[in-house]
């Protein structure tokens, strides 16, 4: 299957070497992770410098209060405190929750199947749209990225909301891409739903996360976002057999 789109390499990047933050975000979704990730870890900073305060404080005072027996008022302090701090991170957490398994009127649906090792998909709003997604060997990579090229990669539109059916034909797998927020199993007998919007063209590299056999470093997953109108072209172009 031929390039819809040549992105400049920086784009067609996953995670770099010594990179301690996340990966570029290009979803809404990953957004809202990454601001929950941060108020979570700002909360934590909070914590830690104030108990680290106290046991240094404490442990370098000389005074000693023989008559302290009890101390309610800071009991209660220690009590309620940390119920808030919890209730602080809870609530943003339970919305992002309901974010994820959000269910709304999709623009595009994509069916993606998992195969000892490989993804099958399946675009069901067209007909005689599917194709076999295999890992490119590295006898016939052409600048692209070791064990993360595939010779049929997916193509969906940006700005628009798909949704991903998930399955598997065999044993567990998990159709995941961290750059868009997104991860679900692949389970035999059962399908899983991802809903997600890409909020700029690129393309996306994932792999399965789930130990599927001994081939499962080999089975990735690229997604390339394109505009709607390149989308429409390509879904044209591979209907009258020209991409075949």
């Amino acid at each position: 299957m031929p390039k819809v789109l040549d992105l400049p390499h920086y784009l067609q990047l996953m995670i770099t070497w010594a990179q301690i933050g996340f990966q570029d975000r290009a979803s809404p979704l990953i957004e809202q992770l990454i601001f929950f990730h941060d108020h979570a870890l700002l909360v934590l900073i909070l914590i830690t410098t104030l108990v680290g305060y106290f046991i240094i404080s404490l442990t370098l005072n000389t005074l000693r209060n023989r008559f302290l027996l009890d101390g309610q008022f800071i009991e209660i302090i220690w009590t309620v405190v940390p119920a808030l701090i919890l209730l602080v991170i809870a609530l943003p957490s339970l919305r992002l929750l309901y974010l994820i398994d959000e269910v709304a009127e999709p623009s595009l649906t994509l069916k993606a199947v998992g195969h000892q090792w490989y993804w099958s998909y399946e675009y069901s709003d067209f007909t005689n749209i599917e194709f076999d997604s295999y890992m490119l060997p590295e006898s016939e990579l052409r600048g692209g990225i070791r064990l993360l090229e595939v010779d049929n990669r997916v193509v969906l539109p940006y700005l628009s909301r798909v949704r991903i059916l998930i399955r598997a034909a065999d044993v567990l797998h998990s159709w995941t891409i961290p750059r868009l927020g997104v991860k679900a199993d692949a389970i035999p007998g059962r399908l899983n739903q991802l809903n997600l919007v890409f909020n700029r063209p690129g393309i996306f590299y994932g792999q399965c996360s789930e130990i599927c056999g001994a081939n499962h470093s080999f089975i990735p997953i690229r997604v390339e976002a394109v505009s709607l109108r390149s989308f429409l072209n390509w879904i044209k172009n591979y209907s009258s057999g020209s991409f075949k």
